[in-house]
């Protein structure tokens, strides 16, 4: 756009002096920060070798896949969800630079370009990324880890017009697809995302899926002890009798209550109930059953958990296989309901990274989709395991570990955390507008590309810190064990 012809926008609110704003022909973006992420794509080779799993029927193209694969997963970190958002951004000279195109050359792919690729996606494509999300997640630790405990979940994705396989669930009240994820509650990485119609139930393929999770993991680990999580929509037999038959894997998996559970449990919740009456104090206890369902060939250990508090009371119930179920029923059940951390990555999934915004016709395109949100969210677990500062956990007065600690005195210690550590253990929001979302002008020379920041900018410091670790990192530091 020639200065001539640039728009003006005149407001007057200042001193009585118009305050002008012009367009110019300079090469602005408002996504700089998002170079600290291609800066970490370039170092894992992420982007390239999903993209290599791709079979792209087109001859010739314009825009290669990898270019729009990458303007749809870096867009993604940044807050575009949609393909529209792309004919706004594709001149954008960050996102070129991301592409690995000059910021003088031809724009990057519109939304009816990019909507084709998506559609032209094969089920044997899907097939090959599949097992790239379960590969990038055994490498992902450097030594042999003793534990990896797995949980998987689903939340639904809203219809957006008629799609295929969008049908109606009565629990959610509308037509839907649902997105299930496993993920690992060491590292936070997702193992292995995948799509269900709308009205399937969330069991549907699960235990084959965490079987071929498994498998995989042994393959590199095989002594590695794995403990899966879930609540009651996966508290099915296969589920069961497929993890009982892999050796030295357990699981906790929530229970729905029913008439005899909550019969075998009311004399735990009467005194629970009476001490509440005396003292005023929350009340909590745990009971073990050796239960079994008309279904199972074989009684199983379910735990109760009793509480009475101000709210009234409230019963849960887990089923396990867990070997110290009959010494600690507590802390067999106080495990399981760590999984609201994990809980939490797949609300970033859906809230934060808009993996609810599948809005392609066909299914296959949109499963496609919900694996660029989920390595767009990958990048981000990576990138905050890179920078994260070294955790400073203070001792209790009462001398007992993080582990050991009430949930009150866990949620102080994670609070404080994230206040000493926006990054290390920040939501994407957060790192969107301390790291991402900055003004900058592009200058690319012979030598060097510079990237003009304004500054007053106040977390320059933020971008320099995600810079510096960069530096230093030469191989995925995501090695919980």
């Amino acid at each position: 756009m020639s200065l001539q012809s640039a728009q003006q926008f005149v407001f007057g609110f200042w001193e009585n002096r118009p305050v002008q704003i012009e367009q110019v022909d300079e090469k602005l973006s408002s996504d700089t920060g998002l170079l600290a992420f291609a800066q970490l794509d370039e170092k894992l080779q992420w982007t390239s070798s999903f993209n290599d799993l791709i079979e792209d029927p087109r001859s010739d193209p314009q825009h290669s896949a990898l270019s729009i694969l990458r303007q749809r997963v870096f867009g993604i970190i940044a807050g575009y969800e949609d393909q529209n958002d792309h004919d706004s951004l594709r001149s954008d000279p960050v996102f070129k630079l991301i592409a690995e195109r000059h910021p003088n050359e031809p724009d990057l792919a519109s939304q009816p370009t990019i909507s084709r690729f998506e559609n032209s996606v094969t089920p044997a494509d899907l097939l090959r990324l599949e097992d790239w999300f379960i590969d990038r997640f055994v490498e992902s630790f450097e030594s042999q880890p003793t534990t990896i405990t797995l949980d998987i979940d689903t939340f639904d994705d809203p219809a957006h017009g008629n799609q295929q396989l969008v049908l109606f669930h009565g629990f959610y009240n509308q037509y839907q697809y649902q997105v299930r994820a496993i993920t690992c509650a060491e590292n936070d990485l997702v193992v292995l995302p995948s799509l269900l119609f709308g009205s399937a139930h969330a069991s549907l393929g699960a235990a084959s899926d965490l079987q071929r999770v498994i498998e995989k993991i042994r393959r590199r680990f095989p002594n590695v002890t794995i403990h899966v999580r879930a609540d009651s929509g996966f508290a099915v037999p296969e589920m069961y009798f497929t993890l009982e038959a892999i050796a030295n894997v357990s699981y906790s998996i929530g229970y729905q209550m029913n008439s005899r559970v909550k019969r075998e449990s009311e004399e735990l919740l009467r005194q629970k109930a009476a001490a509440y009456e005396q003292t005023g104090e929350t009340q909590k206890d745990y009971l073990l059953l050796d239960y079994q369902a008309k279904r199972w060939p074989y009684s199983r250990s379910v735990v109760v958990k009793c509480e009475v508090n101000s709210q009234g009371t409230n019963r849960r119930a887990v089923v396990t296989n867990r070997p110290g179920a009959s010494v600690c029923p507590q802390g067999v059940y106080e495990e399981y309901a760590d999984r609201g951390e994990s809980e939490n990555r797949n609300k970033e999934l859906k809230c934060e990274f808009q993996c609810d915004r599948l809005s392609d016709h066909r299914y296959m395109a949109n499963l496609f989709r919900v694996m660029m949100h989920c390595m767009a969210a990958n990048l981000l677990v990576v990138l905050r395991d890179v920078v994260e500062l070294d955790p400073v956990i203070k001792e209790s007065s009462t001398g007992l570990p993080l582990e050991a600690r009430s949930e009150r005195q866990k949620r102080r210690h994670h609070n404080r955390r994230r206040r000493r550590d926006p990054l290390g253990e920040g939501h994407a929001c957060t790192w969107r507008t301390h790291v991402i979302k900055v003004a900058s002008r592009i200058v690319v020379t012979t030598r060097r590309v510079r990237i003009l920041i304004p500054a007053s900018w106040p977390w320059a410091d933020y971008l320099k810190r995600v810079s510096e670790s960069l530096a230093k990192f030469t191989r995925s530091p995501l090695s919980s064990g």
